[in-house]
């Protein structure tokens, strides 16, 4: 016989060390199991959010692009009315 089978033969498990191995194996599956949850939930919240950042980096950049228009409207107006006003200048002259 083997030494090895000696020894697990020499060494009984107790029932209470066995229920509390069993607990321990427990609390470790459900402490996984809510980890997986929690991580499952955070990476919908990281996709969501990475959703809405990219929906209000374009409106941002639809934004920026009307203000530059915007812009160069007012600047194309303000040299208008200051060629009227010059032109009113020399008919007052």
């Amino acid at each position: 016989m083997s030494t090895l089978a000696l020894k697990d033969a020499e060494l009984p498990l107790a029932a209470d060390d066995f229920s509390a191995l069993e607990q321990r194996v427990l609390r470790t599956v459900e402490l996984l199991k809510k980890e997986r949850e929690a991580r499952a939930t955070a990476e919908q919240n990281a996709t969501t959010l990475q959703q809405l950042l990219d929906e209000q980096s374009a409106q941002l950049a639809r934004v920026q692009d009307q203000v530059h228009a915007f812009e160069q409207e007012r600047e194309t107006v303000r040299q208008r009315v200051e060629r009227l006003l010059n032109q009113l200048d020399e008919i007052s002259a």
